[in-house]
């Protein structure tokens, strides 16, 4: 297959970033694919700028269940044989966190993936999502398809993962069970493309804006690109 560029971003409401130059930043950047997560918008809300970027087609996923909540989008300049906005699992589906895209040569999976710190349900709702996800991505490959995983997992895999670990590890986000959860998907033969080519710490992508945890690097590395391991080879 031809050389391809992906990028992942989650970006805190698609509005707000193109306020600060998105389009000329992605036109700039002229990745293959972006995937973006925390979208924050319905296509009826976005402006005909966002929905038509020169050179791009657009396919968004947004919540039915409150406005400007969640949702995830993907710009490509190669037109997907197919695109899907679920798991086919309403609960999950209804939030607009995922849209799948399906190429010849893959199947691009961009998903925002639930935060569980608001309460015990908000973090049921968020492993059942995993073992929806797993179980989804498992079928794929079964049926021979090479996947392409990318977003915000709202989850720090290791302790090199986090600026701070001890002190979080009573928080969603660093709880054992979803660490857990991690290590199945990767007994599974999924792979963190990151840690392939880096295990050095430091590494992160996320960090908290009030405390202006960034000029420290206070961070955590929660967002990533998986791929199954019938795709591993192609990752450069």
């Amino acid at each position: 297959m031809k050389k391809m560029r992906i990028l992942s971003w989650n970006v805190n409401g698609i509005r707000a970033i193109q306020k600060k130059g998105f389009i000329d930043w992605l036109l700039t950047e002229d990745p293959d694919i972006l995937c973006l997560q925390e979208t924050k918008a319905a296509p009826e809300q976005l402006s005909e700028e966002l929905l038509n970027i020169n050179g791009y087609k657009s396919y968004f996923s947004s919540s039915i269940v409150k406005k400007g909540y969640s949702g995830v989008a993907i710009y490509t300049k190669q037109e997907p044989i197919k695109v899907e906005h679920g798991f086919g699992i309403p609960k999950f589906d209804d939030e607009g966190r995922i849209v799948v895209a399906e190429y010849k040569e893959f199947v691009l999976i961009n998903i925002y993936y639930p935060n569980g710190k608001k309460n015990e349900e908000r973090l049921q709702y968020k492993m059942d999502f995993y073992e929806a996800f797993l179980d989804y991505s498992n079928k794929l490959v079964k049926k021979g398809k090479k996947l392409v995983i990318c977003g915000d997992v709202n989850t720090a895999h290791k302790e090199i993962d986090l600026a701070r670990p001890k002190e979080n590890s009573k928080v969603s986000g660093f709880l054992p069970i979803e660490r857990e959860w991690l290590d199945k998907f990767f007994s599974h033969n999924y792979h963190d493309t990151f840690r392939m080519f880096n295990d050095e710490p430091e590494n992160y992508s996320w960090w908290d804006q009030v405390t202006r945890a960034r000029d420290r690097n206070v961070g955590w590395r929660i967002d990533y690109f998986f791929v199954s391991d019938n795709f591993k080879k192609n990752v450069k």
